[in-house]
Formats: C-alpha cells, sequence, structure tokens
C-alpha cells in the first residue's frame, strides 16, 4: 500500500455516523463506529451492510461514547469484528450503561413495528443488533488513560487528548510509522468541547500534526457571552415562563451528561432561591444509569460537588419501571420533566410528548443539536403538526430553544482551537457537520491554513495520506447514499408532511359531504398519477 488511507464512513457532511476507517502497511483501524440518525435515508444505513469486511478490521479506537460515535459497535462485532476497542476508562464505563440500553430500545422497538406491520400484512423487521451483542462488544473494550502513547498495532500507537466534551471524551493522536519516511502524525479531534463547559477542563491537544479531521457541528455558529452564569440565568427564564400551574416543561435531553448539567442547574437555582421548589423526573432509565456512573467519577470532573448536591435534592426523582413512567401522565401540577432522547427519535420523551404536544400549558425546551429529519428539528423548526408512531398530534405547546447547553464548541471556540493545534503540515479535513457550518467554519479558517488544504469529504470517500498532502482516490463503489440527500429531509419526512397537511384540511371541511368530496378529489389525483382507471363514483 505504501502510504495510508483514510476513508469517511460517516459525519461526512451530517453529524451522525461517525466512522473513519484508516488503512496502512500494519493493517486497518476504525476510529469511532457510530449510529446514524436523522432522516430515514440516513437511519436506514444501520440496517445495511458495513463498506468494509469487519473481520478485517484490527483494532477500533473510541473517541467517546455517544451513541452517534459508538452505536454500531455492537453490530460490528456481530458481523465478525474481534479486535480490541480502545477507550478512557470513563468512556469505557459510560459505554457499559448506552450500548445495552441502545439494544434494548432497538429490541422494543421492533417489537412494537412487528406488532403494527402484521396488522397491516407487512413482513418483519429486526433489530440492528441485540443486548447479547452488546454485551459481547463490551468484553472487548481495553481501558486506557489519558496523555499515555498506547499500541495499537506494530508500527501504530496511540494517545487520546481530552477533549472537553463528555465525562472521557477524547481527541485521538496517531502515529505510523512508515518505510518510505518519518513517522506521520494524525489527530482526530472527535467532538470538542465549548470553554463553558460545566463539568470540564478547557479541550486539549498537540501540535505540528501532519493532517487534522476536525468537527465543524457550531462552525458557523458564536455563542454571546455563554457563560456558566448567563447559561443558569436563561434557564431560570425558561422555567419561569413555563410556569403554569396545570403544565409541565418537557427537556428532551441526550441521557448522558446534558440530563446531568440540567440536574445541577436546576438544582442550584433552587438552593439559591432563583427559582421556586419544582419537581423534577428524569424520565430516563439510561439517565439513572448514567448518574450513577457520574457520580462515581464526580472527582474528576470540575463541578463535581455541585452535581452531587443537585443529585441529593429532596425534588429530584427519577423514574425507572415502565410503570412509574406512565404514572406521570396523572401529575398535578407544575413539574419538569427530563427524557431521552434529545432528538425525540426514540425512547421515553416520545410518550411525554403524545401526551403534552396538544396542550397549550406545556413547553418543550430543546437544549441541543437538533440534526435535520429529526423530530426534534422538525419541532424546532415551527411544525404545526406532527406525527409521532403513525399518529398525528397538533402542536400547540410553546417550543423554545437554548443551545448554551451544547457539548460543541462554536464556531471561534474551534478557530482558536485549530490554532493551537498549528503548524498543520498537510490538510485539515472538516466532518462532523452539516454544510453551511463546514462553509462558516472554512471561512474562519482562512488565514491559518491555506483554504485549498481544508478539504470536505463526502460519504465514503477516501484518501491517500502521503508526506507531500493528501490525494483524493477515485472511487471503487458508488457512495450508500448520493451526497445530496446527506443530511437532507426526504421522501418519508415529505409523506409525513402530507398526510398532516390532508388531516388538516379534513378538519377544516363544515361536515361529512364535503370531507368525502375531498377524499374522491385525492383518489382521484392519486389514480391518475398511478395510470389507474379512474372510478366513476
Amino acid at each position: 500500500m505504501g502510504h495510508p488511507r483514510l476513508t469517511f464512513h460517516g459525519a461526512a457532511k451530517a453529524v451522525t455516523g461517525s466512522c473513519f476507517r484508516l488503512e496502512t502497511d500494519h493493517g486497518q483501524i476504525l476510529i469511532d463506529c457510530g449510529l446514524f440518525q436523522g432522516s430515514k435515508t440516513e437511519k436506514e444505513l444501520n440496517h445495511r451492510p458495513f463498506p468494509f469486511e469487519p473481520e478485517s478490521i484490527a483494532a477500533v479506537i473510541l473517541s467517546h461514547a455517544h451513541i452517534d460515535h459508538s452505536g454500531l459497535l455492537p453490530k460490528l462485532v456481530h458481523q465478525g469484528f474481534s479486535g480490541p476497542i480502545h477507550a478512557t476508562p470513563a468512556t469505557a464505563d459510560l459505554a457499559g450503561v448506552m450500548l445495552p440500553d441502545s439494544a434494548h430500545i432497538q429490541e422494543i422497538e421492533v417489537e412494537q413495528f412487528n406488532r403494527r406491520a402484521a396488522r397491516r400484512n407487512r413482513g418483519k423487521v429486526s433489530p440492528i443488533y441485540t443486548s447479547r451483542d452488546a454485551e459481547a462488544c463490551l468484553a472487548l473494550f481495553r481501558p486506557q488513560p489519558y496523555d499515555t502513547w498506547f499500541l495499537v498495532l506494530p508500527g501504530l500507537r496511540a494517545r487520546f487528548w481530552n477533549a472537553g466534551h463528555l465525562l472521557g471524551s477524547a481527541s485521538i493522536e496517531i502515529e505510523v510509522d512508515q518505510a518510505v519516511s518519518t513517522r506521520m502524525r494524525i489527530l482526530f479531534s472527535a467532538d470538542i468541547g465549548p470553554d463553558y463547559k460545566l463539568m470540564h477542563p478547557d479541550p486539549e491537544g498537540p501540535s505540528g500534526v501532519d493532517y487534522l479531521i476536525c468537527e465543524s457541528t457550531y462552525g458557523d455558529r458564536d455563542r454571546i457571552d455563554a457563560t456558566a452564569d448567563h447559561r443558569r440565568t436563561l434557564l431560570c427564564d425558561e422555567v419561569r415562563a413555563a410556569m403554569h400551574p396545570d403544565g409541565a416543561l418537557l427537556i428532551p435531553s441526550f441521557a448522558v451528561e446534558r440530563a446531568q448539567e440540567l440536574i445541577s442547574d436546576l438544582g442550584r437555582l433552587m438552593a439559591e432561591g432563583a427559582l421556586p421548589t419544582i419537581p423534577i423526573y428524569v424520565d430516563s432509565p439510561l439517565a439513572t444509569k448514567a448518574t450513577r456512573v457520574f457520580a462515581e467519577h464526580h472527582r474528576d470532573l470540575e463541578e463535581g460537588a455541585v452535581l452531587m448536591k443537585g443529585l441529593n435534592s429532596p425534588h429530584l426523582h427519577f423514574t425507572e419501571s415502565q410503570e412509574e413512567s406512565m404514572a406521570l401522565d396523572r401529575l398535578r401540577g407544575f413539574h419538569v420533566i427530563i427524557a431521552a432522547s434529545g432528538m425525540c427519535e426514540a425512547g421515553r420523551i416520545r410518550h411525554r410528548l403524545k401526551n403534552w404536544l396538544s396542550r397549550e400549558e406545556a413547553t418543550v425546551l430543546f437544549t441541543g443539536f437538533q440534526a435535520v429529519g429529526t423530530l426534534g428539528r422538525i419541532l424546532r423548526d415551527g411544525a404545526k403538526s406532527v406525527r409521532i408512531q403513525g399518529e398525528d398530534f397538533p402542536v400547540r405547546a410553546r417550543i423554545r430553544s437554548l443551545d448554551l447547553y451544547s457539548g460543541h464548541a462554536d464556531g471561534t471556540e474551534l478557530q482558536e482551537w485549530v490554532k493551537a493545534r498549528l503548524p498543520i503540515r498537510h490538510d485539515v479535513f472538516l466532518v462532523h457537520g452539516e454544510e453551511a457550518a463546514m462553509e462558516g467554519l472554512a471561512v474562519r479558517f482562512k488565514d491559518i491554513v491555506e483554504p485549498a488544504h481544508v478539504l470536505r469529504p463526502e460519504l465514503d470517500e477516501s484518501f491517500e495520506l502521503t508526506p507531500m498532502g493528501s490525494r483524493r482516490l477515485d472511487r471503487t463503489a458508488p457512495p450508500r447514499i448520493p451526497p445530496e440527500k446527506v443530511a437532507r429531509m426526504d421522501w418519508h419526512n415529505d409523506v409525513s408532511r402530507l398526510m398532516l397537511d390532508i388531516n388538516d384540511a379534513l378538519r377544516a371541511r363544515p361536515d361529512e359531504a364535503t370531507r368525502n368530496v375531498l377524499i374522491r378529489r385525492l383518489r382521484r389525483a392519486l389514480e391518475r398519477e398511478e395510470g389507474v382507471p379512474q372510478r366513476t363514483s
């Protein structure tokens, strides 16, 4: 082979499915192996074969435990991978609760889907992987400390740098021995945390690398006054605005870290008297388990003592069983519910939304990034009605957004982080961002990296990394998704929107007769499109 090859199997002009394959003379490794989220077109990639042979991968290096970075590891193991998975100790602990939870959710949702499909005489589907696959995957984890080189393969070593994004999160520095030159140094930023992250120090990293693979989630944004005090003030304002005697504040939240940050800030605001005492319910078994991991590692966190104080609040309640979760529908008086998932794609938040979305006394507060095509993004963008598990729901609740809890650095912070990595001898690859974010970050880089050396790879695109710079390789197979369909609303979203519009139009008709007229017109239009002989009545 000669020179290393890097292929972008995920997080390419999108923010999910992080997976990068590095081929060297010493063997092949993966950096991350994440689940795709967003439109159904993208999520279908989770069910399709990997674009490589899993048994050919010698090792995986995992940057952190978030599902969009780790969520396909059990599938990789199920399909033949048997090498080590290197991660920091905290990442290994969090993966120990997140991957079994991911498998459980898939098993439950597939069971529900198959019940609905049976009623419609449709075929069954299978989960992407099972709880048994998740347990087999966890047995392959090999914890590695920060700031210490570890051998991945003979001739290839790596070390972790604190990325300040999540408990245990890391940027990954890799050194590859080459017969034709000196060692090549490659740095994968993974997800970089902001300057004012509640529980973590500022992100770190080496300087003087050959190639940098850099995230760009918020590359086109600047957060104004993102200090901890300002964040808590805005949260306080949102909670007070949401307060209604018969209402609820729903916070769709990532179960790992975001939930714990909200617990800390809400507890502090109540302890200081900025908010009255309000019952807080964490409606997520994963968040409950993850909180135990955070408590075990609280001495490693900058605000660990604050977190522990919040966890001991008498107003904080965790619902673990399904019965406890369903009982939340019967609560009276204003309360706060923190429930996963953060983009409303799965988990208990969907039931909470089904119960509250159509009620004006409710507020839904988003506190993190919402990918294109997710229910969270559709709600945040102002949908008047949505479909959840095949049912239509009008949106009468207040929809609010507060992005100061994001675990990602903004454009200015990413620019400063990259400056500290200089000199970068060859190219910067922008990943983990939608196109507007990548373009915004590329503009910020123009004074520190030559624009010709800031690259934006597409899904499944490969590059040869030479001592003189990268070279884009010709594709040997078409991309699994056409580039123009990545991070876009797809026909499934369009159909859902059409169904909602039809139902709204039917409801607006004054009586049964006029509704039947509209139905007949719609049927005739469909028959004309399909070339079916039209009915006469």
